[in-house]
């Protein structure tokens, strides 16, 4: 029965879709808020992506991280999601620790808990009764967020209207300040700023009872309150003091003193530039105004960037708003272009209507102590008091609010497992253990109390926002992935990744150290979620631009083969499954995890034996039960599974057609198979056989592994031991390259490698031992080297491959031993000789293609020694196939003796050995033969516990040259 949607019920659901709670009918008051709390971001770059990407699509609860998440991934989303909502929480403590200062210090002074008369022990005092005070008012903040997020919109209200109030407020008494300016008295001392906490009268003099006496300021320069014999300061004799108007107005033409920068260091004098002053240095007194702190323009942009970080206000609350796609990108750029109007004007009124010397006073010690702002504004100072203290308040709620839905939306897609109770909410939609946990850090802040160092790590991870909004954007454009329409049409890439570049800027010339924490603490986010393995599609643009990468990287490989010096082996394991889908022998994947170490190719291959519209289940189930296994071993790379009627078929099938581009398997690996003298289907041994001949038609390297359930696990290591290699025939390099990188693995790390050679008895095996050692000196392998003499007819059923194959090895030898002249002449040569031979099958049928190959490679041979040696490789080309022909009873004789004397040899030297690697010959032309070639490997590795059968692929893989 046919389950899908009609037209008419699916369009009705998509038009009435809500991202809305069930039960929070109170949340539909939320898009009523009004926009303009928020602060402006330094440019409008990021609010341009941030439109973007909010209208293209639905956006959930979640705002920021969910845009990050679904463009960039749950990786990137994650790690700065997070980060973002501990800046957001933090930024709550610091909300509300503003509110309590301006409530004690401005408001209600008497208030204070703590107190003490000593100066030192006075700024601990208020430390404390911040933290007292900042505890409540976060308690009473989370009561109002518990109970709903429409009595926060109702507070929001208010405290807007206490905050139009006061901007109102300081534009009618800037204009006031042009025609009646408020008396706002400085103390100047020559051109230098006095504190006047101290003084009682802006004067060295005062008049008392007619008579003129000292004033306390007198006192502060001059080590004797009498005129007489007193010593004054030099500067303090040399200027006098005068009182200056610290809010001249308007109209009086301060601005053209204020507007140009200057930075001053710290402990420096603030001076007024316009006053007269005599040249005289003086001495430093601590009653002048002096700059707390080197200023410069970057640390004035950390210190203003936390009023901008509201941006994404509106953002958090997505959850909350009935039309997200509407009202961010409106709700965001108008408030911005508001406040950024308001802030800008602000900045050139205090210029114009307030002394420098004023402006440059943090903590106002020249006016008592006064808020300079508050004197400016018109009516009352209290707007401004009033009104600072409703907008931190307002600020902190906001923060309360938006905090806790975005844990709720990390903490419901699951990428951080710990963070799963924080998804579960009220019945009204309310996120109340993410509440919880916020109010817990908040608190935490406020214990802190004093967050100068950690305030700007907020800004941090607020800027690392910013930059990941930008570059979702950059990157969603630049790919031009179908499911990018977003309905705001104004943005563009390139305002994106200025946007982006400005963000990152910012962070390292604010404070380049705290950047590189806040990004050393997003990285190790980004690396647990990674290491928990976030299962997640989201069709992010980290995806998009892995296939752009990936397809690039193929097309490049197209061009044309590996050099020898980037060959590594890539790997086609094949596995055998049994009639429950279970693979029969796992350590094939634990050898081929070991070989590779993680690097290069390894594509895991299976047949299913069958027909594919039939056992489509079943695949599907045995590719699952391979990458279970893969990711068990720790195996990189991909599961292949075919389905065919016949198993052979299968496998020829894998081998030819797995991998992509120049992405393919270069080597086949598979396992040997065992019990196949007691078999009586003779369809396992003939399968194998089968697929060592489609491999060698492919020219792709292979290797067998014999007794496969004896080989180590990914646990075990072996402390000691060898790994022998028994180079009979050359083979492209492939049984130097494979032990070296199973060294590679910890498993084999501590093993030393051993090479076997084989020698005829009139081989000169001394001068053949030095030639392999410095071969391998050259190969940078570190190798010990043996050389063991045997008789011609003991490796008869080598014969072939050894007239081809010894010949190369020997020439190769011999090269080590000329001169440099004479091996660069005969480089190329001996590569353009190499790359005609290839590893041929015993009897195939590439016999006078060989012929051909063999009269060109002599070298340096006589003519007679070649004579006698093509001689040599007729009459055994000659007599092998005889062998393979010849009376059953002939054939085993011949056969068994080549395969005891070898095996008697090898067994003998490396019986103890963790690993040996063998030289693989193919198998005959004739079929018939076949199984007397298993039979003469099964004997050639009997008694030996772990053996490795290797076959080249017919190229050269490894080189001397770097």
């Amino acid at each position: 029965m046919d389950t899908r949607p009609k037209v008419s019920s699916l369009l009705n659901r998509m038009a009435n879709y809500t991202n809305l709670t069930q039960g929070a009918k109170e949340h539909e008051e939320a898009e009523n808020i009004t926009e303009g709390k928020k602060k402006p971001a330094k440019t409008m770059l990021t609010a341009i992506s941030m439109s973007a990407i909010a209208t293209n699509g639905v956006v959930p609860a979640g705002g920021s991280y969910f845009m990050i998440s679904r463009a960039l991934g749950p990786e990137f989303g994650g790690a700065v999601g997070l980060c973002f909502y501990l800046g957001t929480t933090f930024a709550a403590a610091m909300y509300i620790l503003g509110a309590i200062e301006i409530f004690l210090v401005y408001i209600v002074p008497r208030a204070a808990i703590f107190r003490s008369d000593d100066a030192l022990k006075e700024s601990a005092a208020m430390l404390n009764n911040m933290r007292v005070y900042g505890t409540a008012f976060l308690v009473l903040m989370v009561l109002v967020v518990f109970i709903g997020v429409r009595y926060v919109n109702k507070f929001a209200s208010l405290f807007l209207a206490c905050v139009i109030v006061s901007i109102l407020a300081i534009y009618a008494g800037a204009i006031k300040s042009s025609f009646a300016p408020p008396h706002f008295p400085v103390c100047m001392l020559g051109n230098r700023t006095l504190s006047s906490r101290h003084i009682d009268v802006c004067s060295k003099t005062k008049e008392i009872n007619n008579m003129t006496v000292p004033s306390k300021l007198w006192g502060f320069f001059c080590n004797s309150s009498q005129f007489f014999n007193a010593t004054c300061d030099e500067y303090f004799v040399h200027n006098n003091v005068t009182s200056i108007q610290g809010i001249p107005g308007l109209a009086s033409g301060i601005i053209t003193e204020n507007l140009w920068s200057n930075y001053l260091p710290k402990g420096e004098i603030i001076e007024k530039p316009s006053a007269k002053s005599s040249d005289v240095l003086g001495s430093l007194n601590h009653e002048y105004v002096l700059v707390d702190i080197t200023t410069s323009f970057t640390l004035l942009v950390g210190i203003f960037f936390p009023s901008v970080t509201g941006i994404m206000a509106g953002s958090n609350r997505s959850g909350d708003l009935k039309d997200a796609q509407k009202s961010i990108p409106i709700g965001t750029i108008l408030a911005i272009l508001t406040t950024s109007f308001v802030y800008l004007s602000n900045v050139v009124l205090f210029g114009a209507c307030i002394e420098g010397v004023v402006l440059r006073d943090k903590f106002g010690d020249a006016v008592k102590g006064n808020l300079v702002v508050g004197t400016l504004s018109w009516p009352s100072p209290w707007v401004i008091v009033i009104g600072s203290f409703f907008s931190t308040c307002g600020a902190g709620l906001q923060s309360l609010t938006g905090a806790p839905r975005l844990l709720q939306a990390i903490a419901k897609d699951n990428i951080i497992p710990f963070l799963r109770v924080f998804g579960h909410s009220k019945a009204n939609g309310e996120p109340t253990w993410a509440l919880l946990l916020t109010a817990a850090i908040a608190e935490l802040g406020i214990l802190i109390a004093s967050l100068d160092l950690v305030a700007p790590i907020l800004s941090m991870f607020f800027l690392m926002c910013y930059l990941f909004v930008n570059l979702a954007c950059a990157l969603q454009t630049l790919l031009r992935t179908p499911n990018w329409r977003p309905r705001f049409r104004y943005y563009h890439w390139a305002l994106s990744f200025m946007g982006m570049s400005i963000c990152l800027a910012l962070m390292f010339i604010s404070s380049w150290y705290y950047a590189i924490v806040a990004m050393v603490i997003a990285g190790m986010i980004y690396k647990y979620i990674e290491y928990q393995g976030a299962e997640k599609e989201w069709g992010d643009g980290i995806r998009g631009l892995s296939l752009s990468a990936a397809r690039f990287a193929l097309l490049r490989l197209e061009e044309g083969p590996p050099h020898t010096k980037n060959w590594r082996p890539q790997l086609l394991v094949l596995l055998k499954l049994d009639e429950d889908l279970h693979v029969k022998h796992p350590r094939l994947l634990t050898f081929a995890s070991q070989l590779k170490a993680g690097k290069g190719l390894t594509i895991v291959g299976s047949v299913i034996v069958g027909n594919f519209l039939e056992n489509y289940g079943e695949a599907l189930a045995a590719e699952q039960t391979i990458k279970h296994l893969m990711e068990a071993e720790k195996v990189k790379g991909f599961c292949q599974l075919v389905v065919a009627a016949k198993l052979r078929e299968g496998i020829s099938h894998l081998i030819q057609s797995c991998g992509l581009g120049g992405m393919k398997h270069n080597t086949v690996v598979m396992g040997w198979p065992n019990g196949w003298r007691q078999s009586e289907d003779a369809r396992a041994w003939k399968t194998f056989i089968g697929t060592v001949r489609v491999t060698t038609a492919a020219h792709l390297a292979l290797l067998v592994a014999k007794n496969i359930s004896f080989f180590p696990s990914n646990v075990e290591q072996f402390s000691e031991g060898n790994i022998d290699v028994w180079w009979i025939v050359h083979d492209g390099g492939m049984l130097m390259l494979l032990p070296f990188l199973l060294k590679q693995h910890k498993v084999w790390r501590k093993c030393s490698i051993r090479i076997f050679t084989v020698a005829q008895l009139e081989d000169n095996s001394i001068q053949m031992k030095k030639d392999l050692a410095t071969f391998l000196y050259h190969l940078r392998i570190e190798a010990e080297v043996e050389v063991v003499e045997m008789h011609d007819s003991d490796i008869s059923a080598y014969t072939y491959e050894r007239t081809l194959m010894m010949e190369q090895r020997s020439q190769m030898l011999r090269h080590m031993r000329l001169s440099k002249t004479e091996r660069d002449r005969e480089a190329q040569l001996v590569k353009d000789r190499n790359s005609m031979l290839r590893l041929t099958s015993i009897g195939s049928d590439e016999d006078e293609e060989t012929e051909t190959y063999q009269e060109k490679v002599h070298m340096t041979w006589t003519k007679d020694k070649y004579m006698a040696s093509r001689g040599q490789k007729v009459k055994s080309m000659e007599g092998f196939q005889d062998l393979l022909n010849m009376r059953p009873d002939q054939s085993n004789v011949r056969r068994m003796h080549t395969a005891v004397k070898l095996n008697e040899v090898i067994v003998n030297k490396s019986h103890e050995a963790k690993l040996v690697l063998l030289n693989m010959p193919g198998p005959p032309r004739n079929p018939e033969g076949d199984e007397n070639y298993m039979e003469f490997l099964e004997v050639l590795t009997e008694g030996l516990e772990r053996v490795l059968l290797v076959r080249g692929g017919g190229s050269e893989v490894i080189t001397i040259y770097s």
